[in-house]
């Protein structure tokens, strides 16, 4: 059994289906990227999942606990954390102020929430410096450290992120990507929405490739990367050429 378990997962906006049935598993420690074009239902899976979007049919279930239908905030203490796509900060707060949104439902152990916030500080050595700031003044990468860190400040089993890299410059997409991989390290499971396809298989176990709301491919990221319709659409390379 998968951590995170997805079946025959459909959804639609007014009348028109935007996920056709789609099936994924997310195991334990696992990182699991979702790849496709965009328009390909990745964010609406993402939502779905966690509860901000209503499926039309399907079944969802964390640890063997059903999900679908549940509201986003009882998803988030079942433990699945989420970080949008545009990282969606609360400008106008300081850093510990969006941290201590995202560990809400710890506010009635205080003692416990300060420890929350100084661990994550020492993951996140950035945002300690910043602490006191507007998140709205911090550069890109710094607010998706932070926009992280929020998603971690109740011990998620399992984090959604979707498109951590985006606007992002090279060296900090890599910082990027290496703390997605010491967050798995650590024993939290990730599915990863991204457009830099080459960057994702590089640090996922596993890999789905949605195509109009369907799975159209999924295996290990190593495979995928070899796959020549994976090179040929997303890697630059040619599908002739890789056989």
């Amino acid at each position: 059994m998968g951590l995170l378990e997805v079946r025959d997962l459909r959804v639609s906006y007014g009348n028109i289906e935007v996920l056709h049935g789609i099936s994924l598993d997310v195991g334990p420690g696992e990182i699991v990227a979702l790849l496709g074009a965009n328009g390909a239902g990745k964010t609406t899976t993402l939502r779905t999942i966690s509860g901000l979007l209503r499926p039309r049919g399907g079944h969802i279930a964390l640890d063997g606990q059903a999900l679908t239908g549940l509201p986003a905030h009882r998803i988030v203490a079942l433990g699945i954390g989420h970080v949008p796509e545009g990282r969606r900060m609360f400008g106008v707060l300081t850093v510990e102020e969006n941290l201590r949104l995202g560990g809400y439902l710890m506010r009635r152990d205080a003692a416990a929430l300060e420890r929350r916030i100084a661990a994550l500080y020492e993951t996140f050595p950035r945002l300690g410096e910043r602490r006191a700031q507007l998140a709205g003044t911090l550069s890109g990468g710094e607010q998706q450290m932070l926009a992280i860190a929020r998603a971690l400040m109740l011990k998620p089993r399992l984090v959604l992120l979707d498109e951590p890299s985006m606007g992002l410059a090279p060296k900090l997409v890599r910082a990027i990507f290496g703390m997605i991989a010491a967050i798995c390290t650590e024993g939290t499971a990730v599915l990863l929405v991204e457009q830099n396809v080459r960057q994702a298989l590089r640090i996922a176990h596993r890999a789905y490739v949605l195509e109009s709301g369907n799975v159209a491919l999924a295996g290990a990221s190593q495979e995928l990367a070899q796959d020549s319709r994976v090179r040929a659409a997303y890697l630059g390379g040619s599908a002739a050429a890789t056989g």
